[in-house]
């Protein structure tokens, strides 16, 4: 067996346990989902009307969605071998999760500030496990972007680009599950 194929075969077996986590990820998340359907809108308490802002949603939806686009470029880069694009594109992607957690942690406090808290009713705790664990995914993926920005300086580039592309399934999924949150949370009660 030849090291390339040996290489490819880990890459292979990374890839399927990768994705079997991801499988795992996607079940706590259906299951979050489904505890917000029941417990929303709550039988008393602030309704989700009152609280959810269409412009706040709007542009942290813009900047995240927006974080998927960029990494594109990345994943260019890594097909041309081209180190500075790949750096810019996860530089970007950074930026734009990066400005997405600042509007999900604003959002936060100013319920928050409101004496809106997690043990207020159901309704808010189920929003508050759902989407603050969906924050805590984007923020393990800036950790991670900065991670790969390290690894593109030291490590081979064929490694680096396995390490790179587990990366972009974790962000693409991250910002699938954002859609579906935008979807189930936000949507039905911003009109």
């Amino acid at each position: 067996m030849s090291s390339k194929t040996t290489s490819q075969d880990l890459f292979h077996d990374k890839k399927t346990g990768f994705f079997i986590y991801l499988f795992v990820e996607a079940i706590m998340f259906s299951t979050l989902f489904a505890t917000y359907i029941i417990y929303t809108p709550p039988q008393v308490g602030p309704h989700p009307s009152e609280l959810f802002e269409l412009k706040t949603t709007i542009l942290a939806s813009i900047f995240l969605l927006s974080s998927s686009g960029t990494l594109l470029i990345a994943e260019k880069g890594l097909n041309d071998r081209n180190m500075k694009l790949i750096m810019a594109g996860i530089g970007l992607t950074f930026l734009l999760g990066a400005a997405f957690m600042y509007f999900e942690l604003d959002e936060f406090r100013k319920f928050i500030m409101e004496g809106h808290v997690i043990s207020t009713n159901n309704f808010l705790s189920s929003y508050y496990v759902l989407v603050g664990l969906h924050a805590s995914h984007v923020t393990f993926g800036l950790g991670w972007m900065i991670v790969l920005f390290i690894q593109g300086k030291v490590l081979p580039f064929n490694l680096f680009k396995e390490k790179h592309k587990i990366f972009n399934y974790y962000w693409h999924f991250v910002d699938i599950i954002w859609v579906i949150i935008l979807l189930v949370v936000y949507a039905p009660y911003l009109m």
